[in-house]
């Protein structure tokens, strides 16, 4: 396997120390997944922020929206209805929740390196029932001056996928949930193909099928049909248990290039890419057998949930791709790649 990535030597980022918690009685547990888009020249990160109380000795707390407020729930470790295996869900009375809470915080850059936040930018929290709790992994799509904000809506209703639309990151319109659960890692296309919007999205089964990347397309950007299947796992590889999609594709002169992540069964998350048609974004065109880059820094290696790159966004300048990801679900960092070196690793003989 060869690692492409020519990580920042500033890595990582932001880290949780960074940030100030959203509001007293909670710390912030991990930094995650940055969504990442330019605006008013500066490079910027809509960083997620999970976030929960501190944990008391011989308990379990976590919080909940409700409303506009937070609830914290409370549950001893010894209660026989508890099952806390997972770090990230807790299942109690045969209900799931999370461990955490997230938001969605806004800063930026003038040198993409070095990140603060700036005054008179809100931070974007959940709203209503359905993002209960928290939302999660925002893509940013800039399409004819409107920014659309893809992102993972968690409640008990299920994992969906919400959107939100501005022009200036001072007023939002809420689009509500554009696709039911369960579904996540949408990314929509950052230009018309043929005059629709076309995203990919990741619908999950546990029972039949499987946890693979689909496209659909648009008249406007909000209601989204005509779903097919284009990228499935493969069996005892790197990407053999999930994939979904990342940032928006980069539009290249040999097709739709998009940067994707891949799990294998132990939960370890590398990168690859695949290249779709530019007039057809139904036809896979190529894949990469292996990834393009997978964990190997000690940050990556060791987090709140290690063995992990996972990326929301990227900026392009050139030949250049600096691609902004999530290392063991607790650091912000950066990574360059050639366009052109990703292209050249692609298999064509391995489209599916």
């Amino acid at each position: 396997m060869t690692d492409q990535a020519q990580r920042f030597s500033q890595n990582p980022l932001l880290s949780p120390a960074d940030l100030q918690p959203s509001r007293a009685g909670l710390t912030i547990t991990c930094l995650l997944n940055p969504g990442v888009f330019t605006f008013q020249d500066k490079t910027w990160l809509l960083v997620r922020v999970a976030e929960r109380p501190q944990q008391q000795e011989g308990m379990i707390s976590f919080p909940v929206l409700k409303g506009k407020d937070i609830e914290i729930i409370e549950i001893s470790v010894d209660d026989p209805e508890l099952n806390n295996d997972d770090a990230r869900v807790i299942n109690y009375k045969g209900a799931d929740y999370l461990t955490t809470l997230s938001h969605l915080r806004l800063l930026c850059s003038d040198d993409g390196v070095s990140f603060y936040e700036p005054e008179g930018y809100d931070i974007l929290q959940g709203a209503g029932e359905q993002q209960a709790f928290g939302i999660e992994d925002c893509r940013v799509a800039l399409i004819e001056g409107t920014y659309y904000l893809s992102f993972t809506s968690v409640s008990e209703q299920g994992v969906g996928v919400g959107l939100r639309t501005t022009r200036d990151w001072k007023t939002f319109t809420d689009e509500g949930m554009i696709i039911p659960p369960h579904n996540k890692d949408c990314a929509i296309f950052e230009e018309k193909v043929n005059g629709k919007f076309y995203a990919l999205h990741r619908p999950s089964s546990v029972d039949l099928g499987g946890n693979y990347i689909w496209l659909a397309e648009s008249p406007d950007g909000i209601h989204w049909g005509k779903h097919k299947c284009i990228i499935r796992t493969r069996k005892g590889k790197w990407d053999g248990a999930r994939v979904g999609a990342g940032a928006a594709p980069i539009k290249t002169a040999k097709g739709w290039l998009e940067i994707y992540h891949g799990a294998n069964a132990a939960h370890q998350y590398c990168l690859g890419a695949f290249l779709l048609d530019l007039n057809d974004p139904s036809i896979v065109l190529a894949r990469t057998d292996e990834p393009i880059m997978m964990p190997l820094a000690e940050y990556e290696l060791s987090g709140f949930f290690g063995h992990v790159v996972f990326t929301n966004g990227h900026t392009i300048n050139g030949d250049e791709l600096t691609i902004y990801y999530g290392a063991a679900d607790e650091f912000v960092c950066g990574a360059q790649f050639s366009i052109a070196g990703i292209l050249s690793s692609l298999t064509y003989h391995h489209a599916e």
